[in-house]
Parts: C-alpha cells; structure tokens; sequence
C-alpha cells in the first residue's frame, strides 16, 4: 500500500470545484410500491444552514410585490407583482403536493455573466412552489418568469414532482439577453431518472407542424397546451436556434442534444457528478454496471441513458438508503483507499483534487458528504387528500447519518428543530437539528467503522417508526372532523421532530460515554456499560490499528520508533 501523502495535496482549479454541489433522484408512479411520485434533493453546500423556510397561504391586494434576494449571497435583484394568492409552502413543497428540487452545472463559460437582475435559481423555486399546483404549472410560471425579468443563474437541473407526475427541466441563462433557453420532460411510468450538477437530457422530441394533432412535444410558443396530458415534453422555442446564433450548433434539428451544447461533458463531469447517478442507479438495476467506465470517467461517449426502468418497485425507505452512498462496491468505494485512514472514513476534506509529483489526482464526490447542509425526500400520494397527501421527509447534515423525519406539506407550523431563526452557520444553538446532528456525524468521522453501525441503528428504528407513524396519520386524519385537521398534522409533524430530537440527543451522548479518549465501553447484553463489582467501569476495549497502518508508521518513522 502507498505511503500516505497529505502534505503535498494542492487544489486543482475549477476542474473540480465546479462540481461540489446538489444531488436528485426521480421516481415515477410506476416505479414506486405504493404508487406515489417521489424526487430526492440534497443541498450540498459549505455555507447552507440546515433548515426548513416556511411561506403561509397568502392573500396580496391589487398592486402588492415581492421582494427578491439571491438564494446564495442574499443580495436584493429584483421586485414582482404578487399574484392574487399564494400557497402554503413547507421546504420546497406545497399544499398541492408539488415538490421542486435542483441541482447546478453551470454550463459554458460564455454565459457564465448571466443576466444580473434577473430571478435566480433559488427564488424560481420558491416562486413557482407559491404559485404553482402541479408540474404542468410550475412550469409555465418558471418560463413566464424568465422570459420577462431574466434569469440570473447559470445551468440548473431541476425536479419536479405532483401527485401524478415527475418532470425533469434543464435550463441556462443567455448572457447578456432576457430569458433562458430551456428544456422539460415528462419521466415515462415505471422509470426513474436523477442528476448530479450535470445536464442530463440530450435529444429530445419536437412539436410537429401542425401541434394540434401531435401535444408530445411543444415550444414555449404554444404553452397553451402545457395541460394536454398528451404533452411529455416542452422546450423554450429558441433553445436551438440560439446555439446556431452563437456557433454551438451546426447540425440537424432533430439531433440537438441539449447537455452536449449547453454543458458539454468532461471527465470531471462524469467523475465528480454522473457517478453519483451511476450509484443510484447500479443498486436498483443489476444491468446499469456497463456504465461504470464512463462514471469513473474513462469512456465518456458511454452516457447514461436519461431515466431507466428499475428492477424492482422501489419503497420510500430504499429511497432514503439511495441517498446514502459512498459508492461502496465499486472501484471508487471511498471506505477501501488509504484515504479513509485506520478507520475506514468515507470522507475526503477539501480540496477535491490533488497534485503529486506533477500528477492529477482526485477525491470521489459521492452522493453522502459532509458539507450537507439539508436534505429530503419527498412523497407525492394522490390517494390522499393534499395536505396530509404530501409529506416532505426531512433532515439535516450528512445523508448517510442523518434521519429523515416526515414534515405534512399542509402543516402551518414548523418544528422548533427545524425553525428559521434557530441558530445560525455562524451560531450554535442546542435546541437546532443542524447542530445536533453536525455534533454526532463529526465526532463518528474519528472512529467511523465503530460508530457508525450505532447511528445506523438508531436511524433505521426511527425512520421506519415514522412511516408506521406516517400510517397512522392517514387514519387518523381522514377519521377526524374537518375542523381539526389542521391541528393534527401540525402537532403530528412537531410530535416526530421532538421524538427525534430526543433519540438523538441520548445517542449524542451515549457516544461520548462509550468511545472517549479512543477507547470502548464493554456493554452487557442489555446495552448497559459494565462495571465491576464496586462499581468501577470495565477496562475498555481498546483495538489495534490495522497491520498496514503500522506498517505506514514504521515506513515513515521506524528508525526513530523502534525498540533499540
């Protein structure tokens, strides 16, 4: 095994610091047990705060606007007129059960200025979840608001998800211009599709000539048709003939891949950004391990297909599994290399590309890392009335080592844990879920082949008591009178935040008390630390370093170790 050399690690550039971001998975109705819709959403980010934002239902007299300030930096860009009324959002899902999550490309660096009073990313999102009910139309209100104050992002994926459908919608800024160019497809029953901070969708159908015969496939010209459920895609009109104006594209109509002209892969493309798709996909689709060549960036004409038929139905717990990836079992499996050191640590800190001896080298970018600031998986159920229908399972931190907890999208109220307000990046606060859980994923991050299996546990017991308990609520909810619903789904979402609150905080601190100082806690059979017969705690069990560790010791400072 090769001499560890950490001193000598350097930053790359923006080979791979353009691609540290976002990760989503998408299900169709006909890939899920249940028959429920579902799209994933981790915010990866060194900055987000982990935290759940809440807009009421609202009613806006004649003339009233919003103001807008940019998703990352906070900084004002523009005001718009508010419509008549806005809905109930929770995160980034509302009171209809449609969900939004994103993840960014960026694209070509000639459009990289972007339009700098426009609407960015962050806040078409939140705009479209207030006043959007479905896909269908959040769609249209993301192209209308394009199109007339700009945008002022780079490339982004977005996912899109109602009771009955799940979309994928990809779009980039044009410089200097007002609008963006963009593509929307409809994700096919029975398949799922996902994105990594990498555009995904390459060819795709166009609007025939006479549209009012053939709805698959529209421009933005004709979004009047946008509620045809004929219609499976949609695409702002210029989105070809502005690569043609700017020499990006020479060929046929019919060819125009939209990833390949407005974000064109690279091998960090694939390696620090596809391969987290490849990893979702290999664990429900045995013939998905073709791909691995062009996830580890070695082939890259070998794309991913866009969505792919699962081999199983997929339940709302494997999606939360699917969230928690180091791609173990392949090449890249972060636990095996020298770099996760004695303890078998998945985590690689910053900078993700290093230099040895004039040499490239990377650290994998997998879907589980630590800098998350939230994640989710939301669930779309059209058997269910809307507001106790969509449930947004929430959590904070690390995918791996979190726990998602289900937040109703019809609730009015947020858990404390969850509240903004409650604490702060630059602020601890012992009653925020971000903290409490940032306490435990890093201290597990110095022992981790120990600790984790214990977080593990506790993270399977809680989430599957939470769908019993999600279960339960349905029940309940369509048994009760109309008048107290409310009330219930508010203080069943607050009632499982505390629970989890307080599960948490005892395995935070049995943690503690068991691995200190590098030792380990002998427990009996009934998970009770051993003492002897008066009452002085057992000697811990304190293991040795496995033989290549030492090994590396002895190769680096032997001569000044060893027993003379």
């Amino acid at each position: 095994m090769k001499k560890i050399l950490f001193a000598l690690a350097i930053l790359l550039g923006a080979s791979l610091s353009d691609a540290l971001a976002c990760t989503n998975l998408l299900l169709s109705k006909g890939s899920t047990r249940d028959g429920s819709t579902i799209i994933t959403y981790a915010a990866d980010s060194h900055t987000r705060y982990g935290q759940l934002r809440y807009h009421p239902a609202t009613d806006h007299k004649p003339g009233e606007m919003l103001a807008l300030y940019d998703y990352g930096s906070m900084q004002y860009r523009i005001s718009i007129p508010q419509p008549a009324h806005t809905y109930n959002v929770v995160g980034f899902i509302n009171e209809h059960q449609l969900a939004i999550g994103e993840t960014t490309w960026g694209g070509r660096k000639e459009l990289e200025k972007g339009n700098a009073n426009g609407i960015d990313y962050g806040n078409l999102m939140y705009v479209a979840l207030q006043r959007a009910r479905n896909c269908r139309e959040a769609i249209a209100v993301m192209d209308s608001l394009t199109a007339k104050y700009g945008y002022a992002s780079g490339g982004e994926s977005f996912s899109l998800c109602d009771p009955q459908e799940v979309w994928i919608y990809e779009i980039i800024d044009k410089g200097d211009e007002l609008g963006a160019v963009w593509v929307a497809r409809r994700l096919p029953e029975g398949y799922i599709s996902g994105h990594a901070n990498q555009a995904r969708i390459s060819t795709f159908p166009l609007e025939s000539k006479n549209v009012k015969k053939n709805h698959k496939s529209i421009s933005s010209k004709n979004m009047k048709y946008i509620n045809d459920p004929e219609v499976e895609c949609v695409y702002s009109s210029d989105v070809i003939s502005f690569a043609r104006k700017n020499g990006w594209y020479k060929g046929e109509d019919k060819d125009f891949s939209f990833c390949d002209v407005y974000n064109p892969i690279t091998f960090s493309g694939a390696r620090a950004c596809d391969a987290r798709v490849y990893a979702m996909f290999r664990r429900v689709c045995d013939s998905m391990q073709v791909y691995e060549d062009y996830a580890m960036g070695h082939n890259l004409s070998h794309r991913m297909p866009l969505w792919i038929k699962p081999d199983h139905k997929i339940d709302v717990q494997e999606v939360m599994s699917l969230m928690r990836d180091h791609y173990e079992g392949t090449p890249m499996d972060m636990t095996q290399d020298v770099g996760a050191g004695p303890f078998h640590c998945p985590y690689r800190w910053r900078p993700m590309g290093f230099k040895v001896n004039g040499k490239e080298y990377v650290h994998e970018r997998a879907i589980s890392t630590q800098q998350t600031g939230f994640s989710f998986v939301a669930q779309c159920r059209d058997w269910l009335p809307n507001k106790e229908g969509g449930v947004l399972w929430f959590g904070v931190d690390d995918t791996y080592s979190t726990c998602y907890c289900p937040m109703f999208c019809g609730i009015t109220e947020i858990p404390y844990c969850f509240r903004e307000g409650n604490g702060s990046m630059t602020q601890y606060s012992s009653t925020a879920a971000f903290w409490l859980f940032n306490r435990v994923s890093n201290f597990c991050y110095l022992r981790y082949d120990a600790m984790i299996p214990l977080v593990q546990k506790v993270q399977h017991e809680l989430e599957s008591h939470f769908i019993g308990q999600v279960a339960e609520m349905d029940k309940k909810y369509a048994q009760s009178e109309a008048s107290a619903q409310q009330r219930i789904l508010n203080e069943a979402s607050d009632l499982m935040a505390k629970n989890m609150m307080s599960c948490w905080k005892e395995l935070d601190e049995h943690l503690l008390v068991k691995f200190i100082d590098g030792n380990i806690k002998r427990e009996d059979e009934n998970g009770n630390f051993k003492t002897t017969p008066t009452g002085v705690v057992a000697f811990p069990e304190q293991p040795a370093y496995p033989d290549w560790f030492y090994q590396q010791i002895v190769d680096d400072r032997g001569d000044i170790l060893e027993v003379k």
